[in-house]
């Protein structure tokens, strides 16, 4: 399929600079376009497919470079699906895909692959599912997807029999046709990423497609509680298996604090570290998963016990000095800084703020009960201080969040959550928001040795 074809990778990232070894590996001509200038991308990496054969066309996206010569368009999935190559490829009857569908067709025969989606919580899910997966199960297991390691990547180690843990995106899934999980999961759906579908039926339709492929032998787990993924399973050809955080269901629940597997006790809430409901339904959604294949109550409790989060959401820091410190530098919505405020029952200092893109910190208000101040940063400060101050929360505000960190501490007392949650954007000042993260964890780590 993929062999002395012609083809147009758009976008370079990683995901673009995967598949384009992968594709020059099996034969083809690989021409690879950017709207990045070559200065702005890796030297090292341009270099590197430069000596492999690869075509560079940077630093604009010309009308006559896409035409009826290619064999395939492969988007990367930050792409808009309405990008004019794209738009062109479809009149033509090119075939748009992406890295995970281009892997995807190259994989070994008989290879297990958890597919994990939802609007919140599928990194978590996914990274505990890998974890709990590779204890079991050791070399077999791989993680790979929107996680931020491109199946392209490691397509060459896995062989057949192995067990494959996925996050995908909405991003990916617009482009993907064949590729066909064993077992999916969807964690819930809210409305997200309108600017890239249009609007919420778009998205929810583009989530689905997950399931599209798969057959009666297949299974589908899904979050009860959430109405949209309910209706949305309805008709689907694979069984569905149902979790839920507040009902005894013939699935996994939560009951009295403690999470049942078809009334099988598997781990006290209690023994989970990661905070928040949210939180508790991602470890059954988990559960879920790797009881299919038949892992024990001890790995899972013995793995889940140890697990404390992903780095960047939610994550546990430190305590320094009484005052428990989280970073949720990834909770670039309001829906993100909701979850995160909800999963705490003591007084919170909120680090709230960043890029100005007009989001409505009013959509906080009924979750900031615990909330005794509010440290203001970023281009929309303002913006924050005056809704801090109409609520009547101190609220104090600083362009950066270095200079506001202090005020978190010198407001805060012994048993206290100074958390990072801003419900915006890093790219007021950061290049991307793990940076944000990275330095508060470092302000973290400087009171912790301050005498």
């Amino acid at each position: 399929m993929f062999n002395g074809k012609k083809i147009l990778i758009l976008g370079f990232a990683r995901s673009g600079y995967e598949a384009a070894k992968i594709l020059v590996d099996h034969g083809n001509q690989v021409i690879l376009n950017d709207s990045k200038k070559e200065e702005r991308l890796d030297d090292d990496k341009i270099q590197y497919l430069t000596d492999l054969g690869v075509t560079f066309v940077l630093g604009e996206h010309p009308d006559d470079l896409f035409d009826d010569s290619f064999d395939f368009l492969i988007k990367n999935p930050g792409v808009p699906v309405n990008h004019k190559y794209v738009l062109k490829a479809n009149e033509l009857g090119i075939e748009v895909i992406n890295e995970v569908e281009l892997a995807y067709r190259l994989l070994p025969d008989d290879v297990s692959i958890i597919a994990i989606t939802g609007t919140n919580g599928k990194t978590t899910t996914t990274t505990l599912t890998y974890e709990i997966m590779k204890k079991a199960y050791g070399e077999k297991v791989f993680l790979a997807g929107n996680i931020g390691y491109p199946l392209c990547s490691i397509l060459n180690d896995i062989k057949s029999g192995d067990i494959l843990v996925m996050e995908i995106s909405c991003q990916q899934l617009a482009n993907l046709s064949q590729f066909h999980p064993n077992i999916a999961v969807i964690t819930n759906l809210s409305p997200a990423h309108i600017d890239f579908f249009n609007d919420y039926d778009s998205y929810k339709q583009v989530k689905f497609k997950l399931l599209k492929n798969q057959s009666s032998e297949d299974t589908v787990i899904i979050n009860i509680e959430n109405d949209d993924v309910v209706e949305g399973t309805k008709f689907v050809k694979s069984k569905i298996k149902c979790f839920s955080s507040s009902k005894e269901i013939n699935g996994c629940y939560l009951k009295d604090d403690i999470i049942y597997y078809y009334d099988e006790k598997v781990i006290s809430r209690d023994d989970i570290f990661i905070a928040g409901l949210h939180n508790i339904e991602n470890c059954m959604a988990t559960i879920m998963v790797v009881k299919e294949f038949d892992v024990s109550n001890v790995i899972i409790s013995d793995v889940i016990k140890h697990f404390k989060g992903v780095e960047h959401r939610l994550e546990y820091v430190d305590t320094v000095h009484g005052r428990m410190f989280y970073n949720d530098t990834e909770a670039t919505n309001i829906k993100c800084t909701q979850i995160a405020l909800s999963s705490f029952n003591k007084p919170i200092i909120l680090i709230l703020g960043g890029l100005e893109r007009g989001q409505d910190f009013k959509e906080l208000t009924s979750f900031m009960n615990n909330v005794k101040c509010i440290v203001a940063i970023g281009e929309c400060r303002d913006r924050v201080l005056e809704y801090g101050n109409s609520l009547h929360i101190p609220t104090y505000s600083y362009e950066f969040l270095t200079d506001g960190f202090d005020k978190c501490y010198e407001e805060s007392s012994f048993g206290d959550i100074i958390l990072l949650s801003p419900a915006s954007a890093s790219w007021d000042q950061y290049k991307e928001c793990e940076v944000r993260g990275a330095e508060f964890k470092k302000k973290v780590e400087e009171l912790k040795h301050e005498n």
